[in-house]
């Protein structure tokens, strides 16, 4: 019997390049090297190579939509990538087809199928391809919409001589198409950055996870790669973003994801032609080095820059996590020598007097004593450390948290946020919640193992990386296997007849287990 292998399914809808790289071309490679199998509906036949295009024929709109209607009756997408679109025909129709589909399938399946568009106007080259097109059909049914910096001046019918305002016409445009906005400037240096590849992300939508991020602008900057070699950059770019997006990452975690990879992919470009050489087929990004930093680019609250915060007195492996003061201590005379107090009420009258106990125990048994969220007092009474999540970053007085010299622990959930939480230089970086849990009710699903392998792998050398969530004694061995460098339990502990018997178990279970390459 044939095996089946389970893949995410992404569509590209867009030219083909005879070149080989950019288009359907760019798209499939993309796709299938981050893991996806791809699946192509042609909108043109062009003729070009890697100097110049000199013809362009668009398929009829009976074709693309025959393409679309076999495909959706045996390969039905996670994902579609929309690039080269030849005329407005094409775009009403494609409208047409998926306000219909896309409803019909939401509500059969329960899921929505992300569509990024990536508007293509203009060759690598800069010839002409498609100009002059009304893409507000589209309203409603896109999730990212992806201009250049020329092909967003194009949209506006006007040049935008400005950061403020390219920043208000991707606002605006945001609002007319009802969907988040990446504005590309790795193509235009001067007025983005001679140095930096930046693009504006608009936030516009909430997108699980990443709701705390949602109305709010972002620029990401990467390293500018000297090199010529980037034909086919924003077809990679937006083919990533729908692979990442197909493979369950949130919008927020699978645009960085694609930054990295075209960054990579450029420096590792290679000349074949006259003309500007493909993008390197890197895989999944697997260095830190490669992703962008992440700037608030609006009015909301922005992470303060800080030098790294103190390195841990010890290494952590187990680290139990608990609201009660009694089996804190019972936990430290088991021999934990990390541990953090989360008391999450305000409200608790006792709050103050519990962090005093809790620190008081910590030198008594020399241990770690970590304050989750309450930094004032943790700082007060002499914490060890304090941990805060997402949202306490923007609140907390990093500054100050820095110069008391205690260690820093901040919570991630996926890429964007492990970014956010690498640029503050933590000491330590939690990533969950990696299975399901029953301690708070969560915002996202759970991350499992292969996403921990991948954040294991690029906090590597950098920062220690703690997993969280639904962790326990029987899924214990698989976590080690990723190379995450910590494990915090909280119910496997504290729900245990004896939390110390619980403790002692899973510490010597974490010791003993030997993970080779």
């Amino acid at each position: 019997m044939d095996s089946v292998i389970s893949k995410s399914i992404v569509w590209t809808i867009a030219g083909s390049d005879s070149g080989g790289g950019a288009g359907i071309q760019a798209d499939l490679a993309t796709i299938n090297d981050l893991g996806c199998h791809g699946c192509t509906v042609i909108t043109a036949l062009t003729v070009q190579n890697s100097v110049a295009v000199e013809q362009v024929e668009p398929v009829s709109v009976d074709l693309m939509l025959q393409q679309l209607n076999c495909l959706l009756k045996d390969l039905p997408p996670n994902a579609i990538k929309v690039g080269l679109l030849c005329n407005q025909a094409q775009v009403n129709a494609l409208a047409n087809w998926l306000a219909i589909i896309l409803n019909d399938y939401q509500t059969r399946h329960g899921v929505s199928i992300a569509v990024v568009v990536d508007p293509v106007m203009v060759a690598s080259c800069g010839d002409a391809l498609a100009n002059g097109l009304d893409f507000s059909p589209l309203t409603g049914l896109i999730t990212l919409f992806t201009p250049n910096s020329a092909e967003l001046s194009v949209l506006m019918g006007k040049p935008l001589n400005t950061l403020s305002e390219v920043s208000h016409a991707a606002t605006t445009l945001a609002s007319t198409l009802g969907c988040n906005i990446l504005a590309k400037g790795g193509d235009k240096g001067g007025l983005w950055h001679k140095d930096s590849a930046k693009d504006l992300y608009v936030c516009a939508e909430v997108d699980r996870v990443s709701a705390r991020h949602q109305h709010r602008q972002f620029m990401l900057s990467s390293q500018r790669v000297d090199s010529r070699n980037n034909h086919g950059s924003g077809c990679s770019l937006s083919s990533a973003i729908a692979a990442a997006m197909a493979k369950g990452y949130v919008l927020h975690d699978a645009v960085v994801i694609a930054k990295a990879y075209v960054t990579a992919g450029i420096r590792d470009g290679y000349q074949l032609g006259d003309g500007p050489g493909p993008l390197a087929r890197t895989g999944w990004p697997k260095s830190l080095e490669m992703f962008p930093s992440i700037a608030s680019f609006d009015d909301g609250p922005s992470l303060q820059a800080a030098s790294a915060f103190k390195k841990l007195d010890t290494s952590i492996g187990v680290y139990p996590v608990v609201s009660s003061i009694a089996v804190l201590e019972s936990l430290l005379k088991a021999g934990a020598k990390t541990i953090q107090l989360r008391v999450k009420s305000v409200d608790d009258p006792l709050l103050e007097q519990k962090i005093q106990q809790a620190i008081s125990l910590g030198e008594t048994y020399q241990a770690q004593v970590f304050i989750n969220d309450h930094w004032q007092l943790a700082i007060t009474h002499g914490a060890s450390g304090i941990h805060l999540g997402q949202e306490d970053l923007y609140h907390a007085d990093l500054a100050v948290i820095l110069q008391s010299g205690i260690a820093l622990g901040v919570s991630s959930h996926g890429y964007f946020e492990l970014l956010l939480a690498a640029q503050i230089k933590p000491s330590y970086i939690a990533v969950g919640h990696i299975f399901a849990t029953t301690t708070k009710e969560m915002p996202s699903l759970p991350q499992g193992l292969d996403r921990l392998r991948h954040y294991a792998e690029l906090l590597e050398n950098h920062f220690p990386s703690v997993a969280i969530g639904g962790i326990d004694i029987n899924n214990l061995a698989a976590v080690k296997a990723t190379g995450v460098n910590n494990v915090a339990v909280v119910r496997a502990v504290s729900n245990a007849l004896s939390p110390a018997d619980a403790y002692r178990t899973l510490s010597q279970g974490w010791e003993a287990i030997n993970v080779t390459e």
